[in-house]
């Protein structure tokens, strides 16, 4: 029988896939890339240190050839590998069927250096039937993705290695720039500049509350003597004030006040009734792009939370590969999802034939199928034994599937016009006669106050000439709001219309911007910093093609284009790097004409002073005249909590004032006389009782819980936060419960006694200074969350003498048990239901033996290692020189060559 090896990126999918191959079959994960481009000067081989690009890992001069290096903590794994080949009759290369998976194929086969047959396997589902059907059909390595691939990673390096050196010196240690990633820094600027740019306009309108046929309807005033009421569409962001030249009416609070009490008594009549029949058809399945944006909506997880977790699923052989732009359905998930349709809603929800939906997207690639329940039949949610997000995620994707499959929902809209005086009011609603595809999935709206397609506002039957019954007319003020902060699943919507980078790195390349300090996420909005401000204004000044949106796009068109062999990657690679209006060259030219005190500085405007980018993060700078007559320099430190769309005058005048005149005093401590002042640090506002001395250097200070305002702090808050923790009393089992603020915010606290403590941080709608007993019990008797916000799958009890429970959890690489700081995986083809707690006892007292074996080694290691080193140094005496080090063995650059494969078939000789 033929002894196979087969190599796939993760345990989770080594795991899956074992349970599916015939007996001969072994299958070893890579743990993703097992090798890429040098990331620091560590991991830069011998022979290439000291040449001038070894840091960047391409050699510009010779036509960009990359060097390529196994990191660190590669090695052991690739040894593993090298030992599982030793003996095998073949070898397959499972990765996944993008050009990422195709790459790191493309890698084991140049480091592992296999002397048998070599086949390409590939497939977008792990199921059965899939996993059969790809031992049958396989291939040889697809090198047009490979070097499609490369050529991206060649540029993405040439373009942060070059740009980001710059940023150091001109802005701040430490920031990076990127190809996609400063273009989607410059937007989330672009929205908020817009925002501070923006003036609120007023204006009032009115709202009828009637009553026909005991239905009781709401109308909208639209106009006043015959010309349109203005509504907030007509103002300009600019100036708050109607746009130039609108023929609308705006009403004051007076005129609406003045109207709503004389329509009151007046006689209502209907004069028009219309109904408009109208069809909305099922979205298309999800592709990686749609199903970040939807989940962000809907479930409120990150890009990169739904990617982990779609990857998870996949691996697992719950949905199909999830790096995709394509919304098609293979004819097999049709029939499954039509399947679904009829046993769930009756054969009268199906549509009238198979639909089919075709791919919009500008550079469509990746896998070839939409993301959708794995299999010829598709389980139903309640089926899966999935829980959490993994489930939630799930039955989205099913929703989505199955409803593409469903018939049309037919509506019908309903608008009636009302006459009052010289005032028309306008009632809309809609009807649902028949619910279709809503039955199932209604896609949601970036907007949380906009209503769902799938929701019905009925009005009563209504003829020309009648007269509602009339309770009140309401006169309502309105205020226009700026443009919204882009949502996670917004941003990855204008990033996919513009054409920049592709749908499969957008979860890494925001991660990247929050991580990076351009941008936190607040609310699920994504609010750019000072940083992004700096950052972004430097590139746009002198780089502007980089960060402009329409370059990105041709660059992504044309890296798409040599991917299909229309165009040679190393010509390109050279016009955009090298030359006189080359990358190299242009930095080269604009880091003379860069000051960087100007690079600092962000001018926002309606400020009084300048803000500045310092080692510390971002400060007020302004001048003022002494009591000296001097004019002298004030810097006062900006709290990390201020964002550039809402510092304002007020804000700003007041750190300046404190940091001038020192801190004004809220008042007095009653119980020991000390004044207590409102300070303004780094990181935010914060009390503090007394002043710093000699005596007290170290004064009693309390940061404010998110969301209290300064300006609005009273001095019984003050002694309040000051004096926490506080105890709310004592725990029925034992010991005592808490309240306090630490640094990840409001926390109750369950204090065991012999320093066990059980801790719960407080809900949004907790008062750390108002929170009392039961409230705290009803928190600390919640399940807690295990590492990554995972809760516990199973809880397995506390063993006899301890007071830690074992607990089971799933984890990025399968299940495993935990008990306190000890982690252990459970044995392959263990579920949660089936492990006692008598066999996680056994891994977990294993894997701590483990550790602490580790641990000794390493203090003898050390401790040797520091004997032998003093000896020798007594013996050979001060002047004795170091020993010639061996230089550590080089690593092939393995440079990317269609001839430098070779795949092995049977019958090559």
């Amino acid at each position: 029988m033929a002894n196979t090896l087969v190599i796939v990126e993760s345990p989770t999918k080594a795991r899956t896939i074992r349970g599916f191959l015939p007996k001969g079959y072994r299958v070893e994960a890579s743990m993703g890339h097992v090798r890429d481009l040098p990331n620091n000067a560590s991991e830069i081989p011998a022979a290439q240190k000291g040449q001038k690009w070894a840091n960047l890992g391409v050699n510009t001069e010779a036509n960009f050839e990359p060097l390529y290096v196994v990191p660190k903590d590669k090695k052991k794994i690739v040894r593993e590998l090298k030992d599982a080949l030793k003996g095998v009759d073949e070898l397959l290369l499972a990765t996944d069927e993008d050009r990422e998976g195709e790459s790191i194929s493309w890698h084991l086969l140049q480091l592992l250096s296999p002397k048998v047959p070599v086949k390409r396997m590939v497939f977008h589902e792990i199921t059965k039937e899939a996993i059969s059907r790809a031992l049958d059909d396989t291939r040889e390595l697809d090198m047009e993705l490979v070097h499609a691939q490369e050529t991206r990673r060649i540029l993405d390096r040439l373009v942060g290695y070059t740009l980001s050196p710059l940023l150091w010196k001109k802005v701040a240690w430490g920031l990076s720039a990127g190809r996609v990633q400063s273009v989607a820094v410059r937007l989330l600027v672009q929205r908020e500049r817009a925002r501070r740019a923006f003036r609120s306009g007023s204006y009032w309108d009115l709202k009828a509350a009637l009553e026909q046929q005991s239905i009781r309807f709401d109308a909208k005033l639209t106009h006043l003597g015959g010309t349109k009421v203005a509504t907030g569409n007509d103002f300009d962001e600019s100036t708050g004030s109607l746009k130039q030249g609108s023929k609308v009416r705006l009403l004051s609070e007076d005129d609406a006040r003045s109207l709503s009490i004389a329509l009151q008594s007046s006689d209502w009549s209907v004069s028009s009734v219309e109904e408009k029949p109208t069809v909305r058809r099922p979205v298309p399945p999800f592709t990686t792009s749609t199903l970040q944006q939807e989940s962000n909506r809907k479930l409120r997880l990150s890009a990169r939370e739904t990617m982990r977790c779609a990857q998870g699923l996949y691996e697992r052989g719950y949905i199909t590969y999830m790096r995709t732009d394509s919304v098609h359905l293979s004819d097999q998930a049709i029939t499954a999802a039509r399947s679904c349709v009829e046993s769930r809603y009756g054969k009268e929800y199906l549509s009238n034939g198979p639909r089919q939906f075709s791919t919009k997207s500008r550079n469509a690639q990746e896998a070839h199928e939409a993301i959708r329940p794995s299999g010829e039949s598709f389980r139903a949610p309640s089926e899966t034994g999935l829980e959490g997000r993994d489930l939630s995620l799930y039955e989205l994707i099913w929703k989505r599937t199955v409803a593409s499959q469903m018939a049309e929902a037919r509506l019908t809209m309903l608008s009636v016009d009302l006459t009052v005086g010289e005032a028309l009011f306008r009632s809309s609603g809609k009807r649902i006669d028949f619910p279709g595809f809503f039955r199932a999935y209604v896609e949601g709206s970036d907007d949380p106050d906009a209503a769902l397609e799938g929701q019905e506002v009925l009005l009563p039957a209504l003829n020309v000439g009648d007269s509602p019954k009339v309770h009140d007319v309401e006169a309502l003020g309105h205020q226009t709001q700026p443009p919204a902060r882009f949502s996670e699943a917004s941003l990855v919507k204008m990033l996919e219309k513009e054409g920049i980078g592709r749908p499969s790195t957008y979860a890494s390349i925001i991660g990247t911007i929050v991580d990076r300090g351009y941008s936190s996420l607040n609310n699920n909005s994504l609010t750019p910093s000072f940083t992004a401000f700096a950052v972004t204004a430097l590139l746009e000044e002198h780089f502007p093609d980089l960060v402009d949106t329409g370059f990105t796009a041709r660059m992504e068109t044309t890296l798409d284009e040599i991917s299909t062999g229309k165009v040679q990657w190393l010509p390109y690679l050279d016009g955009f790097f090298k030359g006189d209006e080359g990358l190299e060259s242009l930095v080269h030219k604009r880091e003379g004409d860069i000051d960087p005190g100007a690079s600092r500085t962000i001018d926002l405007e309606g400020l009084p002073c300048v803000v500045r980018i310092g080692r510390f993060g971002a400060y007020l700078e302004s001048k003022r005249v002494g009591d000296d007559g001097e004019e002298e320099l004030i810097k006062a430190t900006l709290p990390k909590e201020i964002t550039p769309g809402e510092l304002d005058q007020e804000q700003a005048e007041l750190i300046l004032k404190h940091k001038a005149d020192g801190p004004e005093a809220l008042g007095e401590d009653p119980e020991t006389g000390d004044l207590v002042y409102l300070l303004f640090g780094q990181y935010g506002p914060y009390v503090q009782k007394g002043q710093v001395s000699d005596e007290n250097p170290k004064p009693k200070r309390a940061s404010l819980p998110k969301g209290v305002k300064p300006e609005e702090l009273k001095l019984d808050d003050a002694l309040g936060l000051l004096r926490l923790p506080r105890l709310l009393g004592e725990h029925p089992e034992s010991g005592k419960v808490q309240a306090g603020l630490g640094r990840f915010g409001p926390y109750v606290v369950w204090d065991k006694g012999k320093g066990e403590k059980d801790y719960r941080s407080l809900k949004g709608e907790d008062d750390v200074l108002a929170i009392g007993l039961s409230r705290a019990l009803e928190l600390l008797a919640m399940p807690k969350r295990g590492r990554g916000g995972r809760t516990a799958l199973k809880d397995l009890g506390k063993p006899e003498g301890s007071e830690e429970t074992v607990q089971v959890f799933d984890g990025p690489y399968g299940l495993y048990v935990k008990q306190g700081k000890v982690n252990a995986s459970l044995p392959e083809g263990k579920v949660a239901d089936d492990i006692t707690l008598k066999e996680a006892i056994e891994l977990l007292d294993a894997k701590a033996a483990t550790k602490k074996t580790a641990r000794r080694k390493t203090s003898t290691t050390k401790s040797a290692s520091k004997a032998k080193s003093t000896k020798s140094s007594a013996a050979k005496g001060a002047t004795a020189k170091p020993a010639a080090r061996k230089a550590p063995a080089t690593t092939k650059t393995g440079r990317l060559r269609a001839s430098a494969v070779r795949v092995i078939r049977p019958g090559d000789a």
